[in-house]
């Protein structure tokens, strides 16, 4: 990049928020996506909207690509500089601007870390539920971004159903409301949602309004052992329709659990041998009398399956413990071996069909899946592992397998992504969820933002 542009970016947010070191860049070039690397040829770290407006109205004017970064957690690739330019890291934009108790809804910067909003918000009696699993380093912004859910989403939704209204900075450098602070909204053409999952393609979120809802105040946690993983899927549908909803309701076979219990210190569960899967179960509410009638319809519901001896947590360090045990799996899994990290998801009557079809096309292709995820919203992580897998067929027959694992997913009447986005990962993959006709319509909309292309470019289409 040239000694003008980085003297004009200098002027804009000043010296010390300029970086090319090549360590730094490196940083800033890979997130959790494999092993990845596309560093940027600058960051630059803006402290307000009108400096990411500046920064954008130079990069339009020169044709330069600028990618929106924030905590470099995401599974998708979808802050990576494919097209090397600006690497737009907005860390410093990490305000909580208000919390506002008349009308629950807070207000924020993109570069709050998720965790950090939860516990400000719940020090008030309130509650941001949409719980992703980084949620202690990564940004609400980035999930702003991707539309994140994580384990509370079965109960409480993802993303999109807190956001209000967004302050954005369009491609142009223009900053724009795209809503109103408003619960119901059917003014115009919904932007607000439009930019909710949007990957950073067609905009950079510079400020978030968020509706809240008042804090539970009790919960119980169980995790339950099946024999037989077939059933622990079976189970996440019948439990709905014996009418119990839980908050949280994660699926994870042995492999995972194994796998994290040698990278995290957590109580040994003596793990009978031949038990294939676990189904980690919330409840929450108010009231316990309430929430001991719902666990006891949940144990009749769960006692017509193969299962072991169920754990109930008893004290919230063991709850915390439990909870540590599914947070981690996809880094335990990261320290073993490079990992492809698919997101699919399916109406959760589907989940047994999906997770033997998944087995099935590991087998043909000789790849090892470990699978864990959201089974209470059909949401499972698929992570297949390059231990024992040659370089030419992880490049070569690895995709041939994932192409058949999501033509699977949408035979099911599913998707590619239930939270982690497309980015550059899954772009080649689009074709299996959309028509020609939609990816036209799809693609215009983001011509029609972002008319020179150089908003997050190579992401969710290909060219």
């Amino acid at each position: 990049m040239n000694a003008e542009i980085i003297s004009r970016l200098r002027e804009i947010v000043g010296n010390d928020f300029v970086f090319q070191d090549p360590i730094i860049l490196e940083e800033y070039g890979r997130d959790h996506t494999e092993d990845l690397l596309f560093p940027p040829l600058v960051v630059v770290k803006p402290a307000t909207s009108q400096e990411v407006s500046a920064i954008m109205r130079l990069a339009n004017e020169d044709n330069i690509p600028v990618v929106p970064i924030g905590a470099r957690t995401g599974l998708s690739g979808g802050m990576l500089s494919i097209k090397p330019g600006i690497g737009l890291a907005l860390e410093r934009m990490n305000a909580i601007i208000d919390i506002d108790e008349r009308n629950l809804q807070v207000t924020v910067e993109p570069g709050v870390i998720t965790q950090v909003l939860q516990e400000a918000v719940l020090e008030k009696g309130l509650c941001y539920p949409v719980d992703p699993s980084s949620k202690g380093s990564c940004f609400i912004g980035g999930n702003v971004a991707e539309n994140s859910g994580g384990a509370r989403a079965v109960k409480y939704g993802v993303t999109k159903d807190y956001v209000l209204n967004l302050e954005v900075v369009l491609p142009s450098g223009e900053i724009i409301w795209t809503g109103a602070n408003t619960l119901k909204n059917a003014t115009g053409y919904n932007l607000t949602q439009l930019m909710v999952g949007s990957e950073g393609t067609l905009a950079i979120v510079t400020k978030i309004v968020l509706r809240l809802i008042p804090a539970s105040q009790h919960n119980i946690l169980l995790l339950v052992p099946f024999f037989d993983m077939m059933e622990a899927a079976e189970a996440v549908s019948r439990i709905f329709r014996k009418g119990i909803v839980p908050s949280a309701l994660e699926f994870m076979e042995r492999d995972a659990i194994d796998w994290t219990m040698q990278y995290v210190e957590v109580p040994d569960l003596s793990i009978k041998d031949d038990i294939q899967a676990h189904l980690l179960i919330e409840l929450d509410g108010n009231y316990p009398d309430v929430l001991m009638q719902e666990a006891e319809q949940l144990m009749y519901v769960l006692e017509e399956f193969h299962i072991d001896e169920i754990l109930f947590a008893e004290s919230e360090d063991q709850k915390n413990a439990l909870w540590k045990l599914r947070r981690n799996v996809a880094e335990a899994v990261k320290q073993n071996t490079v990992y492809k990290e698919e997101d699919t998801v399916v109406p959760r009557y589907e989940l047994p069909k999906l997770l033997k079809g998944i087995k099935d096309i590991g087998n043909k292709y000789g790849f090892k899946t470990i699978c864990y995820g959201h089974a209470g919203d059909g949401n499972l992580h698929v992570n297949i592992v390059k231990k024992g897998i040659s370089d030419e067929d992880w490049k070569e027959l690895v995709p041939k397998g994932i192409r058949e694992i999501f033509q699977l997913t949408v035979t099911l009447k599913g998707t590619l992504s239930g939270e982690h986005g497309i980015g550059y990962v899954q772009k080649d993959y689009m074709d299996i969820a959309f028509s020609h006709t939609q990816l036209h319509l799809m693609k215009s909309i983001k011509q029609l933002f972002d008319p020179k292309g150089i908003l997050n470019p190579e992401k969710i289409f290909t060219e």
